[in-house]
């Protein structure tokens, strides 16, 4: 067995056994790829899942860096596709960040304050579609890093997953950026 059909044994398994509320609703209907660093092109697909957008795109990131992905990003807000990205807060004071360049392109950006760390790396896609893992939205992450990333196509997880977004939206504040 190669080690990624592994990885994806023990991942469904532990989704199956873990106390998680509502880990068993989410039904067969689930399909799930990955990709790991370092080696494999996880910012390519990523970028892929974004250009494939038609209608909305959130984030939450910890770590955003990667001009890539802002760029795919910014292209899928040019086309109509609603785009909002929830941000942690060290994204305020970051040398280097996608924070200002998505505030600037006019797509909302908010800071998630409220936590320690705002340690979340998701993206969704048209309420179908979710990105998460380890993988920071970073150069590092792909280049230099140790990471995982999964794409699950499953309305039901992408609704889970788009509830809890909403939540940390309530509480998160809008970027200005700061000249």
């Amino acid at each position: 067995m190669t080690k990624q059909y592994l990885a994806l044994v023990f991942l469904l398994a532990s989704m199956v056994w873990l106390p998680c509320a509502g880990a068993d609703q989410y039904g067969k209907d689930v399909a799930v790829s990955l990709c790991f660093t370092p080696g494999g092109s996880c910012t390519d697909r990523i970028i892929k899942e974004i250009a494939s957008a038609r209608s909305e795109i959130l984030i939450q990131a910890y770590s955003f860096t990667s001009a890539p992905i802002a760029k795919a990003l910014i292209e899928a807000h040019k086309r109509g596709v609603k785009v909002a990205a929830i941000l942690d807060k060290s994204q305020r004071t970051a040398k280097y960040t996608s924070a200002t360049f998505l505030a600037n392109m006019r797509i909302p950006t908010y800071i998630d304050g409220r936590h320690a760390i705002a340690h979340n790396k998701i993206i969704i896609i048209d309420g179908s579609t979710t990105i998460t893992g380890s993988f920071n939205f970073t150069k590092a992450a792909q280049e230099k890093n140790a990471e995982n990333l999964l794409i699950i196509r499953s309305k039901e997880i992408a609704k889970a997953y788009r509830e809890n977004w909403n939540d940390h939206l309530k509480h998160s504040e809008r970027y200005e950026p700061r000249y």
